[in-house]
């Protein structure tokens, strides 16, 4: 049975669906058969590859409501190795929708139990928020990905995380890790992010991945052409340190399995 591995951070704007889709990307590369999970409502991660989510697509949100079943939901981006479920605005309701459902944590928990059989990994996308969609996430990951963006207030909202997970681990989910915190957008010639790179480190250990993700225009511009960085510009530093990201993952699930 297929890893799920959430990417994560409830501030907005950290390369948090840039990880995701690239991580994805990356990892089918070496042949594992990967399934993406957009969970956000801005469906970011669905546009990043190129599907149309107003082409009359199943969605997870379509699952939720009960028309589709997860295996309508999953859209082919590359035979055999890459697989994505998309989201639509429609999942914004779904908070609201689960608020009164029985084990409502567990939903998505539950919908991934009928296909994780045929993946080796299974990367969920989530919402840049702490809500219930979130919980979701957190509930049915195995472990997490944190992008961090090199700047201070990044470190506020990573205490904050942590702290969330703690409570997820002792009520929800007992089995959940934190995969590595990655440093996203960074920049070697401002001295910020190179004292918060030292800081994370300092606090986290081996618990943040070697790799660094640079900022790069390369990585801005790959979603405007429905395509991961690492598909659009190869060669480019940026793709570089995602197929290093994606291969320190690798090792650390293997060491783990």
């Amino acid at each position: 049975m297929g890893r799920t591995i959430a990417v994560v951070n409830q501030k907005g704007g950290v390369g948090k669906t840039t990880t995701a889709i690239n991580l994805a990307a990356a990892i089918s590369a070496s042949e594992q058969k990967v399934l993406l999970v957009d969970f956000d409502p801005q469906g970011n991660a669905s546009t990043g590859f190129g599907v149309d989510k107003e082409d009359g697509l199943a969605t997870i949100y379509n699952f939720l409501a009960g028309s589709s079943t997860m295996q309508e939901c999953v859209q082919t981006i590359t035979p055999t190795w890459l697989s994505i479920i998309p989201a639509s605005s429609d999942l914004a309701g779904a908070e609201v929708e689960l608020v009164n459902e029985k084990e409502r944590e567990f939903f998505l928990k539950r919908a991934l139990a009928t296909i994780q059989e045929d993946y080796d990994l299974i990367i969920l996308d989530c919402p840049p928020s702490l809500g219930l969609l979130t919980l979701n996430c957190l509930v049915a990951a195995d472990s997490i990905v944190v992008p961090l963006q090199c700047e201070f207030l990044a470190m506020e909202g990573l205490s904050q995380l942590l702290k969330t997970v703690d409570i997820v681990k002792k009520k929800l989910n007992p089995e959940l890790t934190i995969e590595g915190v990655v440093l996203t957008m960074f920049s070697q010639g401002e001295g910020q992010n190179n004292q918060v790179a030292m800081e994370v480190r300092s606090h986290m250990g081996e618990g943040v991945f070697k790799t660094v993700i640079p900022r790069r225009f390369e990585v801005s511009e790959s979603p405007s052409y429905g395509k991961p960085v690492v598909w659009y510009d190869p060669w480019s530093q940026a793709s570089w340190a995602y197929f290093n990201l994606a291969h320190e993952l690798l090792i650390r699930k293997k060491k783990d399995s």
